[in-house]
């Protein structure tokens, strides 16, 4: 990746519902915009996500998403869905990058943001790259946290479902649902721990203890399982399929798809189907990868995909 660098401003975004959004530049003040967004939903920006943007060459927004990371109130669960979301790129699109158009970048639930971004605001969008992608359909649903992933990490999958009675595993996101809004805080932070770890554990190819460290502490992880089932529970306020059946609206725009051949927490098989509905964009299935950015394969796709579009 290219060198650490040091935002060069940074501030915060009343949205005036009740919530302050965190929010960075990086790079050059004078380079090519580009919008980051992070996964999750909940995770926040790392120092690490900086550097996937040559810095003499981009203008670089970077910014945590409501109620994870930097922003706040911490984990919080109100005025809080994709569309606020959407609305809050939007306006620090305009009031802080200060672009007509940027470049997106979005990995993971970020593929998912940058999408429904995309879709609304075509025109505002120049470019768009997106990593693992995850389009919030009931079946990648299912697949990760009901039944599927579970049949390849057996061992792993007994620590997810050890919080929740046996009773209750019909509806493992709707378990989950009510210990991480429990009131009780030794609830929530059993339950934020199994779930954040079930994902931590799995996100790679081969075992990586830096990503199983990545939820690690109790704010962390409650801010990224609370908000994550948050979204799941409600769908993402998507209708089903919405994303790739509104793909064609994204075909005058430049975009690069990069996905994991082994990537068992966003399987290939949606990447595959935006790739047949988005045939405009280039399309990359790295054979040695699974889902994190920072795997070798992906991240030289990703490296590439940033160099090229800041011609």
């Amino acid at each position: 990746m290219y060198p650490e660098i040091q935002p060069y401003r940074q501030g915060f975004l009343d949205t005036e519902d009740g919530h302050r959004i965190y929010w960075e530049l990086c790079g050059n003040p004078a380079g090519k915009p580009a919008i980051f967004l992070h996964g999750g939903p909940g995770s926040g920006c790392s120092a690490a996500h900086r550097r996937l943007f040559n810095p003499e060459r981009y203008k670089v927004l970077l910014f945590d998403q409501r109620g994870c990371g930097r922003s706040t109130p911490h984990a919080s669960l109100e005025n809080n869905t994709t569309w606020h979301l959407v609305a809050d790129i939007e306006r620090l699109r305009i009031e802080i990058l200060t672009a007509e158009k940027s470049l997106v970048f979005g990995g993971s639930w970020g593929s998912t943001l940058a999408l429904a971004y995309a879709q609304t605001h075509p025109s505002h969008v120049s470019e768009l790259v997106v990593r693992g992608i995850f389009a919030m359909r009931q079946t990648e649903l299912h697949w990760f946290y009901q039944e599927g992933a579970s049949w390849l990490f057996p061992d792993l999958w007994e620590q997810y479902l050890a919080p929740i009675p046996p009773k209750e595993r019909g509806d493992l996101i709707a378990a989950y649902r009510k210990r991480l809004t429990s009131p009780d805080r030794s609830i929530q932070l059993e339950a934020a721990h199994a779930w954040s770890q079930w994902e931590s554990q799995t996100i790679t190819l081969l075992p990586s203890p830096q990503h199983q460290q990545s939820h690690a502490g109790d704010d962390s992880a409650l801010a990224f399982a609370r908000i994550e089932n948050h979204y799941f529970v409600h769908k993402g306020w998507l209708e089903e399929g919405q994303l790739l059946n509104n793909a064609h609206m994204l075909q005058h725009i430049p975009g690069i798809i990069i996905q994991g051949r082994y990537d068992a927490c966003t399987p290939a098989k949606t990447a595959w189907e935006l790739h047949k509905a988005w045939p405009q964009a280039e399309f990359h299935l790295v054979p040695d990868a699974g889902h994190a950015f920072d795997e070798p394969g992906i991240l030289a796709k990703l490296l590439a995909a940033t160099d090229r579009f800041s011609q």
